[in-house]
């Protein structure tokens, strides 16, 4: 039976990974089979080391496998300054591109009324609690949260629940994004970026 042969349960178990369709899956799977001392056996070493070490930051829900992560364990990051993301692989995006040496907070989600998540589905409590009892005072919170309906709801609400702490709270820019060419782009992005235009 298929569900017995080791090939096809490696295929199936890679094609379940974002990104991997059947075809790419086995495309794969055939380059690790072929080079199993080079490819296979060094990333089944990895995921096992990875599954037992790697484990939620307890200040800010980054993954990393010191706890806490080493981006709120690093001293040249600004403590007054917390960049709220949805999830961690917006808070790796970030870091990619060098552009925040702050903090991070992860909420773990979006408000989401069709979904069922509410206030106490997200790490919102966390969040409040960091600025409360933070040892130097929070500046500013920014809403690093997804230009959706839901992602708005939450800058929404986050911002309401922010405001009695007195930091300041802001948003990332919207709109059209470097080398973008208008006729390209949907019409929630032109409005958008219409509305948050600036003087020059």
């Amino acid at each position: 039976m298929a569900d017995h042969n080791p090939i096809d349960h490696l295929i199936g178990l890679l094609a379940r990974l974002p990104g991997f369709g059947r075809r790419s899956a086995r495309r794969a799977a055939l380059k690790m089979l072929m080079q199993p001392d080079q490819a296979m056996l060094p990333l089944a070493a990895a995921l096992q080391a990875a599954a037992a070490a790697v484990q939620p930051c307890r200040i800010c829900g980054n993954l990393d496998a010191a706890n806490p992560c080493g981006i709120c364990r690093d001293p040249q990051r600004d403590q007054g300054l917390i960049c709220v993301v949805e999830g961690v692989s917006e808070l790796w995006a970030l870091e990619r591109a060098h552009a925040h040496r702050g903090l991070y907070h992860v909420l773990g989600g979006t408000l989401s009324a069709l979904g069922g998540i509410g206030p106490e589905d997200l790490a919102v409590q966390p969040l409040l609690a960091r600025i409360e009892a933070g040892s130097e005072p929070v500046r500013e919170v920014i809403l690093a949260l997804p230009a959706t309906v839901d992602g708005a709801t939450t800058a929404h609400y986050l911002t309401d629940r922010l405001r009695p702490a007195g930091v300041a709270v802001t948003r990332l820019a919207q709109g059209v994004p470097i080398g973008g060419a208008l006729d390209v782009l949907d019409e929630g992005t032109l409005a958008a970026a219409l509305k948050a235009r600036r003087a020059v």
